[in-house]
């Protein structure tokens, strides 16, 4: 343990992001870096043989000319391209800038105009005709790569990356550039107007990976399988840059709907993930039991219970109880099964990018797997604050990390100062100008509640707050948390600005919503069932449980219901699957009016 923690690299040792990568293959060059499906099999890849491919990268890009401070993107799903044209760029100076795969081509063409893009390195014929619309947009782009042979007449500016690449290559020392040069710019989804341009440098990330450490503790032997976009910052921070740091393994995900099966095969130590991939789980799980007798039922509650109270014990902040001699029992017919389903190695997973419900993990931690929550924006690098397994709040997101500083301001406002504190946005001086104070502590624009302890509570937006006609102020965030706990509703928002009560517009689950119907007596398949009132009474009834917690006038008393999810194609979801509020409201206009007609 002693030795595998002495391989940590410093930010001062790496200098640069690429220095880091250096630093790496120089101290375990046979270790493996990366495993990867690919040609019908899972292949390995050692950190020795990165650094030649990022030397052919390295080699191919130089080629085009390009000045340090130019800005190359990145449209691929995680694969060890990624991190051989991410390397790359940053030896020659060049400054990234990720893209979603998933995203649409106004939003993509958007990105690549303001940031003056002049490579676009993407995978396949899918994505090369997605972007057919807006390709004549793309005046600033001097090269197109793609992984995959694809031929296009008429556009000389397309290479496939085995013409593009040298066979071989030697990997040239990087140009000079300090710690604090602009290292990425990383546009933030925009649920509200269009995205901004976040400027991290290498110090901003190299400080971000290293403080973490402290928190999220990571080491050499460590296998992580990483399925979040490494267009996300949390994904790129931690199970990328952190990752070579420490010098751990990192096996890329074949599909979210191939999730279950791949951590099952590579039985990875860590997990890093978002909320959704974890209410997943929990919804699964909480439909299998709904199925199930009421003895599975109460085994598996007892389990949890059990599981809980042992977790509050070793934190030191329950007692020893005599169901404890059950666990033995518990932990082989309920808890080993469920983790088994996540690989049966789990040390820790990380929950980060947006609020994990406390059921969730409540679940999860009785059932044995340390869930650690944790906070932070693009604008932070993006780790603000975490818990440590040794002093794990999991309702909270934890205390600051390493250097990161934190207080409230106006509105209980979570401000925060640190090394890790992006440079400003791009070309938008307005937008950098807003979100910083005078004295330099950027606005979160969260709501938080810091505990005796030091840790954070996020209570809620600023801007997320709905004001009722009657003066009631409402957190919709926090109640559609609560809400989606019912495996019935996969998506969910909250309307109530200026009117006397509460509705909402929901997305049913296809699968449950089949048996729901039928328990109310009406066939599934009709449309206008969707919103029979016998539907919406029993479809409140449920919601109203769920929000058991709040006060009496947090009470939905409409609810339009709908089949087609809310998705990043038709523009009601960011690429980080958060939902567009504004967007919602638009198109739901007419609906949400008939929600309140006679009021």
């Amino acid at each position: 343990m002693g030795e595998i923690a002495l391989d940590v690299i410093a930010p001062q040792q790496a200098g640069t992001l690429h220095g880091l990568f250096i630093e790496r293959t120089k101290r375990t060059p046979d270790k493996i870096a990366y495993r990867h499906y690919m040609q019908n099999r899972w292949r390995d890849f050692t950190w020795g043989e990165m650094s030649g491919h990022v030397a052919r990268w390295q080699s191919a890009l130089a080629e085009l000319g390009l000045q340090p401070g130019d800005r190359v993107a990145i449209m691929l799903r995680n694969c060890p391209q990624w991190m051989m044209f991410d390397q790359a760029a940053m030896s020659l100076g060049l400054v990234v800038v990720p893209l979603y795969t998933v995203d649409r081509p106004d939003n993509i063409a958007y990105i690549i105009n303001d940031a003056g893009v002049k490579v676009l390195l993407f995978e396949n014929e899918e994505q090369w005709q997605a972007l057919s619309t807006v390709r004549n947009q793309l005046t600033s782009i001097v090269r197109f790569v793609s992984i995959e042979l694809i031929r296009a007449e008429h556009e000389p500016r397309l290479i496939a990356a085995d013409t593009f690449l040298p066979p071989f290559a030697e990997l040239q020392p990087a140009l000079p550039c300090p710690m604090n040069a602009l290292a990425s710019i990383i546009y933030t989804s925009g649920t509200t107007g269009k995205p901004k341009g976040v400027m991290l440098s290498h110090a901003n990330m190299l400080s971000n990976a290293h403080a973490a450490l402290d928190t999220f503790v990571m080491r050499g032997d460590d296998l992580l399988l990483s399925f979040l976009p490494l267009s996300h910052t949390f994904e790129r921070t931690c199970g990328y840059y952190l990752s070579v740091m420490v010098g751990a393994t990192v096996a890329f995900a074949r599909s979210i709907p191939q999730l279950s099966e791949d951590l099952q095969f590579i039985r990875p130590t860590i997990l890093i993930s978002v909320p959704r991939i974890y209410e997943r789980v929990y919804g699964a799980i909480r439909a299998k039991l709904d199925e199930g007798s009421p003895l599975k039922r109460k085994l598996f509650n007892l389990a949890v219970e059990v599981g809980w109270a042992r977790f509050l014990r070793d934190q030191g902040r329950g007692e020893w109880k005599p169901s404890f001699l059950l666990w033995p029992l518990l932990n082989k017919l309920v808890a080993q099964k469920v983790l088994d389903r996540l690989g049966g190695r789990l040390r820790t997973a990380v929950s980060g990018g947006a609020a994990l419900a406390p059921e969730i993990s409540r679940m999860f931690v009785g059932l044995g797997l340390p869930v650690v929550q944790g906070y932070g924006l693009t604008e932070t690098s993006p780790i603000i604050t975490g818990n440590k397994l040794e002093c794990n709040f999991p309702d909270s997101v934890g205390q600051p990390i390493r250097d990161v500083q934190i207080k409230l301001g106006e509105q209980n406002a979570l401000l925060v100062k640190g090394p890790n504190v992006m440079m400003g946005y791009w070309n938008n001086q307005e937008a950098t100008t807003a979100i910083f104070d005078a004295d330099g502590w950027l606005n979160t624009g969260d709501v938080a509640h810091i505990s005796d302890t030091g840790h954070v509570y996020i209570t809620g937006r600023i801007k997320e707050i709905i004001v009722m006609s009657n003066g009631e102020k409402i957190p919709p965030t926090d109640m559609e948390i609560a809400i989606l706990h019912d495996p019935l509703i996969d998506q969910i928002m909250i309307f109530g600005e200026a009117h006397p009560y509460l509705v909402a517009v929901a997305v049913v689950n296809p699968e449950i919503w089949q048996h729901f119907a039928q328990e109310v007596g009406i066939r599934p398949e009709m449309d206008e069932a969707l919103n029979d009132s016998r539907v919406e009474a029993k479809v409140l009834r449920r919601i109203a449980r769920n929000l058991r917690g709040f006060p009496g006038y947090a009470k939905v008393n409409r609810v339009y219901l709908m089949r087609e999810p809310w998705s990043i194609d038709n523009g009601l979801l960011t690429p980080t699957l958060k939902i567009k509020r504004n967007e919602i409201a638009k198109y739901f206009d007419a609906q949400i009016k008939m929600l309140y007609e006679g009021h």
